[in-house]
């Protein structure tokens, strides 16, 4: 039996990733539920570190940001839902407030491999 590994897949180069700045990117694997959606995320800096999340709400599934790129509440604190207005702490993606409070946005992995920020899913 092989296992599904998933492989890693080149997002932007290292350079490109500044603070403030959130860059979305498509994932090859598709979605589970639904079948065969296509999953995308975002990537970021938080506190100098690399961070990638998938860009789904765990409460409704749906798509985070309310605009390309615009993925914070308005004091720049959280990463904040659209929709109904969660909020996730950036460093582990806990949700601390809203309908989906003790859920947590799906990290994915994330390493620089000869000058490109890489990202896939946890095993």
């Amino acid at each position: 039996m092989t296992a599904n590994i998933s492989q890693w897949q080149p997002v932007c180069r290292a350079p490109e990733l500044v603070p403030g700045r959130f860059v979305e990117f498509r994932l090859r694997e598709k979605a589970r539920q639904p079948e065969g959606m296509p999953l995308t995320g975002f990537l970021f800096l938080d506190g100098g570190e690399p961070r990638a999340y998938l860009n789904v709400c765990p409460h409704l599934g749906i798509e985070l940001n309310w605009m390309p790129g615009r993925f914070m509440d308005s004091d720049n604190l959280f990463i904040q839902c659209s929709t109904h207005g969660a909020l996730f702490k950036p460093g582990d993606g806990e949700c601390i407030a809203g309908p989906c409070q003790g859920d947590a946005l799906t990290q994915l992995e994330v390493r620089e491999h000869e000058g490109q920020l890489e990202v896939r899913l946890p095993e």
